[in-house]
């Protein structure tokens, strides 16, 4: 239903051409607006209790992404109509690009959306405390992208006077959930008992999931590749950094949960994309693997505040002490197709 505003063209455009200007750029609107309202139509409702702040941030994070998004496509449509407007205004925007290539470095800064894979992998859960050391092997995982929290990213690039390379930090928020239904191979213990060769991963968690965030921030090298046209450009880069997921494990044999956003360990990432360089404006589709060693604590706590449970995972380490129940460990190897938005500004 959010859509037809786009499927319907007015019969006709009255007036002179300020008059198709102005409807053309209020269906884009109204197409954004209607498409935000579904998507938060699709959020649960809050009302009379209070919201976990891991769902407040993915919610912030997804409005900010969106937001950006939007802002650019509405401006883009704008710009279109200026340039299809008069000759002069189709000159002076055809030289933008090259303009703005020669005027030195730029900084962009961009969202984006898209739709991730990541591949099965091995669970690894040992806690002495418990006499718990169990290993699921081959575990699928599913990223559920346009279900809220959506897949969305941000990221800010810095590129150097020649526009040839540049520097970009980049945050994905993906999701990685296992299959309940899920029939898996298991090995080794928990609480001391035997598990058998096979079991559900229904059975064997309550909760098995990254879902308010198989987060990733990056640091980022950039290099252009030979453009296709002045305006079309190719793009790769390399990066390194941390995954920050928000861990929501429990084992049906325990009656605690944990359930909070955690320091993990590195993560890394390849990518190679295409860059619609506009005038003050990028557009880009953009293909990346990510790699992310999890190592989680079950710290049988449930909060989800970002800066405090980092702040208090620090805190814990230092004295030693080991979690309560025990440790997680999986590598995620993820393959990601994104496009996104961005603006451009000038920087000295």
């Amino acid at each position: 239903a959010a859509l037809s505003v786009c499927d319907e063209e007015p019969a006709s455009f009255p007036g002179n051409g300020s008059d198709k200007h102005e409807t053309r750029v209020g269906q884009e609107r109204d197409m954004w607006s209607g498409n935000i309202k579904v998507w938060l139509d699709q959020v649960p409702s809050t009302r009379g209790r209070r919201v976990p702040a891991a769902r407040l941030i993915d919610q912030g994070g997804s409005l900010l992404a969106m937001a950006i998004l939007a802002v650019i496509a509405g401006t883009t449509v704008a710009q279109q109509q200026a340039v299809d407007s008069g000759p002069a205004a189709v000159s002076e925007n055809s030289r933008a690009p090259a303009a703005a290539d020669a005027s030195g470095a730029e900084t962009v800064i961009s969202g984006y959306l898209g739709a991730p894979y990541t591949y099965p992998s091995d669970i690894h859960i040992v806690n002495p405390a418990t006499t718990t050391d169990l290993t699921v092997m081959h575990a699928h995982w599913d990223a559920k992208p346009f279900k809220h929290p959506i897949y969305y990213g941000v990221r800010i690039a810095r590129w150097s006077p020649a526009n040839r390379s540049g520097v970009m930090v980049d945050f994905t928020h993906a999701k990685s959930i296992a299959e309940p239904e899920e029939e898996v191979l298991v090995k080794g213990l928990i609480g001391g008992a035997a598990q058998p060769g096979k079991a559900k991963i229904g059975a064997l968690f309550k909760h098995m999931e990254f879902s308010h965030g198989h987060n990733m921030l990056t640091l980022n090298s950039l290099f252009r590749l030979a453009d296709i046209t002045p305006w079309l450009s190719p793009y790769a880069g390399l990066g390194a950094g941390v995954a920050l997921p928000h861990t929501e494990v429990q084992l049906s044999a325990e009656a605690q949960r944990t359930y909070e956003y955690q320091y993990a360990g590195p993560a890394g990432q390849v990518l190679i994309g295409l860059e619609v360089r506009l005038p003050r404006r990028s557009l880009f589709l953009e293909y990346k693997l990510s790699f992310a060693r999890m190592s989680v604590p079950l710290s049988h706590l449930e909060t989800g505040n970002l800066f405090t449970d980092l702040w208090r995972q620090a805190r814990l380490w230092s004295t030693g002490d080991p979690p309560p129940g025990g440790t997680l460990d999986t590598r995620l190897l993820t393959h990601h197709l994104i496009g996104g938005a961005g603006v451009r500004l000038a920087t000295p």
